[in-house]
């Protein structure tokens, strides 16, 4: 492995609008539009997080499986491929929730499974030049089918479970059918990251 150095961060430049005061210019219900300076970006409101789900399923031969979830996605204005996700503390009373226990529900929710084995790999950002969201990635494993998934009232979510060695493959002809694909499927792809 290299060593690469790690910048001293206080020593780096800041961007030159990193003080200016943030300014809401329109909150809903789960979404807040804002400016800091010459930027415009979106954050979640009232403080919600998202969870993501890594879910990795194992035969008795050992050939390893993932758990993907498509769904039509109305600012895409397509079908787009992810991994279970959802947002942690976004009911009224459940601010305090964390991300595991989101997790959890929503993988149950999505997939219709269930999860013995919770790993977190740390919190990461998406699109980090236009939304402030991070989302906790967790690695679920031990996983054992307990109801038909699909997601809750209107979500019509359809669960893949694909074999990782045959991921590319999938991945490709999801992108030849004119569907999205989000970018943590590509994590999975990433050599090393799952174990």
């Amino acid at each position: 492995m290299t060593d690469i150095p790690i910048p001293d961060f206080d020593a780096l430049v800041r961007d030159k609008d990193a003080d200016a005061s943030e300014e809401a210019v329109w909150e809903g219900r789960f979404i807040t539009t804002k400016t800091r300076g010459r930027w415009e970006y979106v954050g979640r409101s009232r403080g919600i997080r998202a969870a993501a789900i890594m879910a990795i399923d194992e035969d008795a031969d050992g050939t390893r499986h993932v758990l993907l979830v498509g769904q039509y996605r109305v600012p895409l204005g397509r079908f787009c491929l992810e991994i279970p996700a959802g947002l942690v503390g976004d009911d009224d009373g459940s601010e305090d929730e964390h991300a595991i226990e989101a997790a959890k529900r929503e993988l149950e929710e999505e997939t219709g499974y269930a999860a013995s084995d919770w790993t977190n790999l740390g919190e990461y950002y998406s699109s980090p030049g236009m939304v402030t969201e991070s989302f906790t990635l967790l690695r679920a494993r031990g996983l054992t089918k307990v109801s038909e998934g699909g997601g809750i009232s209107e979500e019509n979510i359809e669960v893949y479970r694909v074999p990782l060695d045959g991921l590319a493959e999938f991945v490709a002809r999801w992108r030849e059918a004119g569907h999205g694909v989000d970018v943590r499927v590509a994590m999975l792809m990433t050599p090393g990251f799952l174990n």
